[in-house]
């Protein structure tokens, strides 16, 4: 098995990204119930605090802060694929590795972590979270994507509803009506 180079950090923070295989695939937003399922099943096997997430169509970005002494983020990626890929039929295409593998081929098979340095590193991480979904085109204001946690956010206080909006949707911003 590789041995990626990894930043551990027991009881840290880190932020995610992770794809599907196939990244003009909508499998994700048109399975988020699935994608639920498996993350609450294996929170309550391993202990993790979601800080933070964004389903999109083809990937996800996420923050979580793991429990003291554990840094182990890795298994909790590898189970959570794994809970969602066995929700789904097997008709995805697979290469003749994975096939030789035995493996599904939803999932990329790594993911991307950064561990979170800072309270601006933390905060520029929400940021990017919260609004990937206009970054990429699928909405033009953030607070109309539903696969968030910036509706948690929101409740919370912590941004405004119109939070990074362009206002160009406003009839007043050039003075007129």
């Amino acid at each position: 098995m590789t041995n990626y180079r990894r930043h551990f950090v027991a009881g840290g923070s880190y932020f995610f990204t992770v794809n599907l295989a196939e990244r003009s695939s909508a499998l994700l937003t048109e399975n988020v119930h699935a994608l639920r399922k498996a993350w609450r099943e294996v929170r309550r096997e391993l202990p993790f605090k979601t800080e933070a997430v964004v389903v999109l169509p083809d990937h996800l970005h996420c923050i979580w802060t793991l429990p003291p002494e554990d840094a182990d983020f890795s298994s909790r990626w590898r189970k959570i694929k794994a809970a969602f890929s066995r929700q789904l039929p097997k008709i995805e295409r697979r290469s003749a590795s994975r096939l030789q593998k035995g493996e599904r081929g939803i999932w990329q098979r790594r993911f991307w972590e950064h561990a979170l340095r800072d309270e601006t590193d933390w905060q520029r991480h929400v940021d990017y979270i919260h609004y990937n979904p206009v970054k990429h085109g699928h909405v033009k204001q953030v607070a109309d994507w539903p696969y968030s946690t910036f509706h948690r956010y929101v409740r919370l206080g912590l941004y405004p509803r119109d939070w990074a909006g362009t206002g160009l949707d406003d009839p007043n911003q050039f003075g007129e009506g």
